[in-house]
């Protein structure tokens, strides 16, 4: 399972999907839970909200998505529109998580990819 958050430099999860200033990357083992690989990128989604409009800015979230084989979104907080966008992905989401950005990936990248 790749499973995507949002995360702090304090290896946190974020306070929002579409505002997210970097973002990790994990393959967990379905099965297991463990984390088996993880990897953080600066997308900078903060600096972009609102430039270009909403469209745009989907857009360039749902390319990530893609380019990384995301199945599953694990974050705090997320909007209508972009949940409705990766439920048209086949993205699974789960949300109204916080803590320890690694113990979430573990937790829930063994459910299977399954919308919540």
């Amino acid at each position: 399972m790749v499973v995507c958050l949002p995360v702090t430099k304090e290896g946190q999860i974020g306070d929002g999907w579409g505002r997210a200033h970097d973002v990790a990357v994990a393959r967990v083992d379905n099965a297991s839970g463990n984390v088996e690989e993880w990897d953080e990128y600066p997308v900078r989604w903060d600096e972009w909200h609102g430039q270009g409009g909403e469209g745009q800015h989907h857009a360039r979230m749902a390319r990530f998505l893609m380019e990384h084989a995301v199945e599953q979104v694990i974050c705090a907080h997320m909007g209508d529109g972009m949940l409705r966008m990766l439920q048209r992905m086949n993205v699974g989401v789960v949300v109204d998580v916080h803590g320890d950005a690694r113990e979430a990936a573990s937790r829930y990248g063994r459910l299977g990819g399954l919308p919540h």
